[in-house]
């Protein structure tokens, strides 16, 4: 089944309501308008498994959208919608001249058939990966595991279709696949870490905004995957306290702070921590714990939908930082800001990763990782003072902010160059 929308159709939408923080008075702004209807949807079935997958297509700019492809059993075609949006709005918000898009497949990506299964997706999906969708890792989907699919599918990297638009397309794979596997300290690779990075930055700069010094600051994670992991890893390295993280398994506690390196060497390829060797001092608790973990700032970077009404008022922390894609639902966000919590959005927040690739991309930064972290540490900053300035002084909730400036991206002036 494939069902396409006009792009600037469907009736607009007004955002989420400006909830004002405590004392703080309603501003009189108009609520940003935004198109509710995505460009296309398109559905694939796969014959073999049963399994099911999305492409949804929410702005297509200059010919080219960009979002990951996700794997999890009960992946929805809603929840694919919602975060093609997420996608479009963190290219406009971050003036990327390319639109949003997202692939998911509903499949248990422990299942020994699911990369078969993703393979078969790529291919059905290949007019779109051949030409106008770059997509990338996603929950249960890492980046060599798309890579080995798009290379054994001839299509070299999960890059093509903007890889494919250079004048010497093997000489622009070869300059990107050396940046995304830049080595950077802790063993890691450059294009693994950098998510998290910006998430650990957007984490850092909320602590500015209340003049909190890092050693101060405690944090809590859920998710230790490629993005919880490494946001852990660059907070512990600038003095936090990650106090709390959880995966799958459950929560793990240190009032004292963990001692995140040692947990990120006991984690499986599916980001969860074996409890065999957990070092001394660390409490284990019930998986929902860590939405109720007593922490300055609380990073969702798991799943999508894991703060909702039900469990909002579980949340202690001073401030949310998304690091999982749609972690909120709107009706928990309106709940936490009547509370005084603001949400710094995922489009935002976790917005380092789709940002740096384009960079990397477009020639902008190279294979020497202090570039790009310089880079992206700078913006990020900017960009989290703003959100939370608007809200202290104005009561305009961070992702009320950042819409207004996804709405008004800078314009595309003609085809993208990849140099």
């Amino acid at each position: 089944m494939t069902t396409m929308q006009n792009p600037a159709g469907g009736t607009p939408q007004v955002a989420a309501q400006t909830v004002p923080a405590a004392g703080v008075p309603a501003p009189a702004v108009a609520p940003a308008i935004r198109r509710s209807e995505p460009y296309m949807r398109l559905q694939w079935n796969d014959s073999v498994t049963g399994a099911v997958g999305y492409l949804v297509v929410h702005t297509l700019r200059a010919g080219l959208a960009t979002g990951g492809t996700r794997m999890r059993a009960g992946c929805t075609l809603s929840e694919v919608e919602d975060l093609a949006r997420g996608m479009a709005n963190k290219t406009a918000t971050f003036d990327l001249p390319i639109g949003g898009a997202k692939g998911g497949i509903d499949f248990d990506p422990k299942d020994p058939r699911a990369v078969e299964v993703l393979e078969r997706f790529c291919e059905a999906m290949r007019p779109w990966i051949d030409a106008h969708w770059v997509t990338a890792e996603d929950l249960g989907v890492p980046q060599h595991l798309i890579d080995e699919v798009f290379e054994r599918l001839g299509l070299g990297q999960s890059y093509h279709a903007a890889i494919s638009r250079a004048a010497d397309p093997a000489a622009t794979l070869e300059r990107v696949r050396t940046g995304l596997t830049a080595k950077v300290e802790g063993g890691f690779e450059l294009g693994d870490v950098i998510g998290g990075y910006g998430v650990a930055h957007a984490c850092l700069a909320a602590a500015v905004s209340w003049g909190q010094i890092p050693a101060e600051t405690t944090v809590a994670i859920q998710g230790v995957g490629t993005m919880g992991g490494a946001a852990a890893y660059y907070l512990h390295e600038a003095g936090v306290k990650v106090t709390t993280v959880a995966d799958a398994a459950g929560t793990l506690h240190c009032a004292d702070g963990l001692d995140v390196p040692a947990l990120l060497d006991l984690r499986d390829g599916y980001g969860e921590i074996d409890r065999t060797r957990l070092p001394a001092g660390v409490e284990q608790l019930p998986r929902p714990a860590i939405l109720a973990a007593d922490a300055d700032i609380l990073v969702p970077a798991a799943i999508s939908y894991a703060i909702t009404p039900d469990n909002s008022f579980d949340v202690r922390a001073r401030v949310v930082v998304e690091a999982a894609n749609a972690a909120t639902t709107p009706e928990a966000e309106a709940m936490l800001a009547a509370r005084g919590v603001p949400v710094l959005p995922d489009f935002v927040a976790n917005a380092g990763a789709v940002a740096w690739a384009w960079w990397l991309l477009l020639g902008e930064v190279d294979d020497v990782p202090e570039n790009s972290f310089d880079r992206l540490r700078t913006v990020m900053h900017s960009k989290v003072a703003q959100l939370l300035t608007a809200w202290a002084d104005e009561g305009v909730t961070p992702r009320e902010s950042g819409h207004r400036w996804a709405d008004d991206p800078a314009p595309t002036t003609g085809p993208v160059v990849v140099p």
